[in-house]
């Protein structure tokens, strides 16, 4: 049996992965910015109900999906919490994101938030490294990753966005550039739509391997 890793892991391995073979991961933060496709049909129907709701100056319904209002609002409550206040969903990118890549000791932390999108999921993704990887060679080491894309040109207004990577089966990476508070690390921004790269096109990807 293979099981099928959660959406927001599937895509931040995606980019780490390639990373790791060139320069070693030690330690990875993750914040995602996930979409409300993720909780499924009834929650996409809840944001276009509350948004139509709130523009129209009414208050927004409450079908029980989310223990808030999800339209205009960001809910760091992904799943349940433990007693240390690390939710479901956060101990899901820390554990598969260890096992998929088998690096059992590596240190990750992050955040898992909902925010009012129909699909696609958002991840600002800072990694260090064991040697030195500067920006430059981590473009290039991306580019030539299977399943990445990387949109990267922040003076030109270029960079990943769920707008633009909403059904398409790749990752998108931007914003790459060297992290300001750790050594030897890198911070990026990544997305990918969770219902295809998080779904569907994984499920046959390992299909395939089998």
């Amino acid at each position: 049996i293979i099981a099928n890793p959660n959406c927001s892991t599937i895509q931040a391995v995606v980019a780490l992965w390639p990373l790791h073979k060139e320069a070693g991961l030690r330690y990875v933060n993750i914040s995602t910015y996930q979409s409300v496709a993720g909780t499924g049909m009834k929650a996409v129907q809840t944001l276009r109900d509350q948004s139509e709701a709130a523009l129209r100056g009414e208050s927004a319904p409450d079908d029980g999906v989310y223990p808030h209002q999800i339209a205009f609002n960001l809910l760091p409550h992904i799943g349940a919490f433990d007693d240390e206040g690390i939710s479901e969903e956060e101990w899901k990118m820390v554990n598969e994101s260890r096992k998929i890549m088998h690096l059992p000791g590596l240190k990750v932390s992050g955040i898992t938030v909902r925010v009012p999108i129909f699909r696609c999921h958002g991840e600002s993704i800072t990694a260090q490294f064991e040697k030195e990887l500067s920006p430059c060679r981590a473009r290039e080491v991306l580019r030539s990753a299977p399943g990445v894309a990387v949109e990267d040109d922040p003076q030109k207004a270029l960079y990943p966005m769920p707008v633009n990577g909403a059904g398409k089966d790749a990752v998108y990476v931007g914003r790459i550039r060297r992290d300001t508070g750790l050594d030897n690390a890198v911070s990026m921004w990544v997305v990918s739509d969770n219902l295809r790269k998080g779904a569907a096109l994984n499920a046959v990807q390992i299909a395939e391997l089998l």
